[in-house]
């Protein structure tokens, strides 16, 4: 029985009889009026822990509402709450605001009466979206504000539901479109800026690569060169011989004479010798000009586009360079019979490999008969050139940094901590991906995936 209840029931024991007396006779008057009083008294205190428990509450649900007052009015973006009928039911500062209408006066008009005039089509797309029950994210609508001009926004609409989860009502929220598109250009900009000093950070590795590669590449260079200088020099003394032989022909000497002048000048060997001489001159020529251009493109800022093309000479070509500018040269093997056509960047190639393989000569470098291995698989298209080393390998703690910017265990000037970042970030541009592991046996094993040319 409720409180209330309590007291009425009690009440109607102190009701006058029609005897004059009390209800129970005179003789149980006293017990009676005990009784009520007590009964009077459980009332009164039910009374008050009620009214304590009322006003806990009350003060519980004006907390609340000011907890969502404040939110209404610190939002920024403009927020309606319509029925299925889109009768405006409640409204944030943001939408008072720009309308310049009060509260009570949106309250009492529908959604639709705040649409600019030049957008009644778009406020229709927007009806036939909610009759067809579909929520809306980005979708642009014009609102009529103070000054009676359209503003457009970008709304999003999402269902209000009661404690039975049955759809009530809508919650519209809208923002200006002109703040989106700025926030989508201070983004756009900010993308650029990062791309671009990725960029950066790519060449400066390049350079710093480079500087540890001279002596590699002029390795490289010096033995096509001399390779070019004596054949040059044995074409210059067989350019005498023939220029001889020709001022021999040229002073109509007897027939006797220029057979002894040619048999003293060697001239058939010379003829014999040209067709060589000058095939091998072209070919150093050809191997010059190969080097440099694996040079500007190692050094280029300039990004070329994909192709295909045979990953082992260029990988050859890289892992050399590296080998010969070391101070202590591992043996290098490479695993590979015939070409191995990918679709990639030759330059991004080149410096993945360079990198990697400067990562295992320098831990590398205190181990007694050191040893790289390449090898090269397929592997669900991709094409996977491993780099392995009898290093002692990458202690687990570190192993899920190694592609961190700026993470190195080398000491301080010995390493920039963007080699394997930067060649982890080339791989995925070119589509495939870098991985690193330790071998069972021992040492590591670095994969480069790149996408394989299709077949077919």
């Amino acid at each position: 029985m409720e409180p209330a209840d309590k007291f009425a029931a009690s009440l109607s024991l102190l009701a006058p009889h029609a005897d004059g007396g009390l209800d129970g006779g005179d003789d149980n008057s006293d017990e009676v009026w005990i009784d009520v009083i007590q009964k009077m008294d459980g009332i009164y205190a039910d009374l008050l822990t009620s009214q304590v428990q009322l006003e806990d509450k009350n003060e519980e649900l004006e907390e609340a509402h000011q907890f969502i007052d404040s939110i209404l009015s610190s939002m920024t973006d403009v927020l309606v709450v319509c029925d299925l009928d889109c009768n405006i039911k409640q409204v944030n500062a943001a939408l008072v605001s720009l309308t310049g209408r009060d509260k009570d006066d949106l309250l009492k008009r529908q959604f639709g009466d705040l649409v600019h005039e030049s957008d009644v089509a778009g406020y229709h797309r927007f009806c036939d979206s909610i009759l067809d029950h579909r929520e809306l994210a980005d979708f642009e609508l014009s609102l009529t504000d103070a000054n009676a001009r359209a503003v457009p926004l970008s709304f999003n609409c999402s269902w209000m539901r009661d404690r039975r989860n049955r759809v009530v009502g809508l919650v519209i929220i809208g923002r200006s479109v002109g703040e989106l598109k700025a926030a989508y250009s201070k983004l756009d900009k900010a993308h650029q800026s990062l791309r671009e000093t990725q960029q950066q950070l790519i060449f400066t590795e390049k350079m710093a690569a480079l500087g540890r590669l001279v002596a590699g590449v002029a390795h490289e260079l010096n033995n096509p060169i001399s390779f070019i200088s004596g054949n040059a020099y044995v074409l210059k003394r067989y350019g005498q011989v023939l220029t001889q032989y020709i001022d021999a022909l040229e002073s109509r000497a007897d027939l006797s004479d220029l057979q002894d002048t040619r048999e003293r000048l060697k001239v058939d060997k010379v003829l014999h010798d040209l067709g060589s001489l000058i095939e091998g001159t072209v070919e150093g020529v050809e191997r010059v000009s190969d080097i440099v251009h694996d040079l500007k493109r190692f050094s280029s800022k300039q990004s070329e586009p994909k192709s295909e093309f045979d990953l082992v000479p260029v990988v050859n070509t890289a892992s050399n360079w590296v080998i010969r500018s070391a101070k202590v040269k591992p043996k290098l093997f490479h695993n590979v019979e015939g070409p191995v056509l990918a679709i990639a960047l030759k330059g991004y190639v080149h410096q993945i490999v360079v990198n990697l393989i400067q990562n295992s000569v320098d831990i590398l470098d205190t181990v007694e008969d050191g040893e790289i291995h390449i090898g090269y698989r397929r592997e669900n298209g991709f094409i996977c050139v491993e780099v392995r080393d009898n290093g002692p390998g990458i202690d687990e703690d570190i192993l899920p940094h190694i592609f961190e910017p700026f993470f190195t265990t080398k000491p301080i000037g010995k390493g920039t901590g963007l080699g394997l970042s930067v060649s982890f970030n080339m791989a995925e541009e070119l589509g495939g991906k870098l991985l690193c592991a330790n071998r069972a046996e021992r040492g590591a094993l670095f994969t480069l995936m790149i996408p394989m040319k299709e077949e077919g």
